[in-house]
This record gives structure tokens, C-alpha cells and sequence, in this order.
């Protein structure tokens, strides 16, 4: 279960008031990627898309975080019976479902640590995780981001990027290109989309 386009866009607004950051318009830029790659592809809902690129950070209204985004996201929407939303909050950092590829600090508790490996274990990825995983890698906080510059952004913020991770999102983006049968910068209007 997912909230209605408003009602994410409602959550959104108010974590922002809650920690006010550069997080709420990479959101926002995630959500716009999501929901334009999923009208190109058959069988994606582009209104689903958006929702779940919109919310896939939600957890970052807890305060400024690095993995306890994860577990605070998850659990949150959780605690809104949104199950949909709370699987992308937990599968957006993972493209190949290992915790040990997160790029930041685990500044988590032995319980969440343990309450995202369960999680994440159970979790057959689908489209969904795949499409927000992609529009993550995309979305920086003022405008979408050539992919390779996307990540070698967070490799100079954070010291490393794990060579499979870089090689998956890559990946990624040759899939959504064959599905969609377009180069991915074109259905997202990376040169002209601004917020």
C-alpha cells in the first residue's frame, strides 16, 4: 500500500519542516525521473513511481543521518501501514541486497542494523526497487545528474563508492533503456527539467 500522490507530497512537506535539508528536492527530482521512466516502460504506473521516488528518503525527517535513514524510513512508513513505500525506503541504498555496499556511516543500533539485514533478506526486488534505485543515482538536490557524475559525487563526499555498486547502477540504466527502447537522460529531460 502506497498514500495518494497528495498525501506523500503532504509527508514530504512536513519532514522538510522537521530537518530542512537538500534531501527534500532530491526527493522531488527522484520522483519526477521515476514517474517519466515509468510512463516510457510498459507495465510500470507512472503515479506509483512518483509516490515511492518521492518518499524513498522519508526517513531523513528524523534528523541528519546516514544509514539509520534506512531504518527510520522503513519503520516510519511502516507505522503508516504504507508496506510499499517502507520496502523502497529499505531497498533504495541496497542494489544488490547486501548492507556491507552502503556508502556512509552505520550509525545505527545493533537492533536496526539487524531489522534492515532481516528486512532486506526477504525482499525479491522488483521494478519498483530497481526504478527508485536508478532515479537515486540520477537525482542530485538542484537538477538530474549524468549518472557517472551522480557517483563520483558521493565517491568525493564519502572517500569510496564500491565498484560493484557503480557497475550495478550502470546496469540499471542499460535495463530501464531497453525496456523503455530510449537513452534515459531524453525520458527524463535531464537538460531541461529544473525544479
Amino acid at each position: 500500500m502506497i498514500p495518494t500522490k497528495d498525501e506523500a507530497e503532504r509527508l514530504l512537506k512536513e519532514a522538510e519542516l522537521c530537518n530542512p535539508g537538500p534531501w527534500g528536492n532530491h526527493s522531488r527530482i527522484a520522483a519526477h525521473c521515476a514517474e517519466k521512466i515509468a510512463g516510457a516502460c510498459p507495465g510500470l504506473d507512472s503515479e506509483k513511481a512518483y509516490i515511492l521516488g518521492l518518499l524513498h528518503d522519508i526517513g531523513r525527517r528524523f534528523g541528519v543521518s546516514h544509514l539509520r535513514h534506512v531504518s527510520d524510513g522503513y519503520t516510519y512508513m511502516m507505522s503508516l501501514g504504507y508496506d510499499e513505500a517502507a520496502r523502497i525506503c529499505l531497498t533504495h541504498s541496497f542494489n544488490n541486497q547486501s548492507v556491507k555496499e552502503y556508502i556512509g556511516n552505520f550509525d545505527v543500533t545493533h537492533e536496526e542494523l539487524e531489522l534492515i539485514n532481516i528486512e532486506l533478506h526477504k525482499v525479491i526486488p522488483d521494478d519498483y526497487d530497481r526504478l527508485i534505485q536508478l532515479c537515486d543515482s540520477l537525482a542530485g538536490s538542484e537538477k538530474i545528474l549524468d549518472i557517472e557524475e551522480r557517483m563520483g559525487d558521493v565517491k568525493r563526499r564519502y572517500g569510496s563508492y564500491p565498484q560493484e555498486k557503480w557497475d550495478s547502477n550502470i546496469r540499471l540504466k542499460e535495463y530501464f533503456e531497453r525496456k523503455a527502447g530510449k537513452n534515459i537522460y531524453d525520458i527524463v529531460e535531464k537538460e531541461a527539467y529544473r525544479l
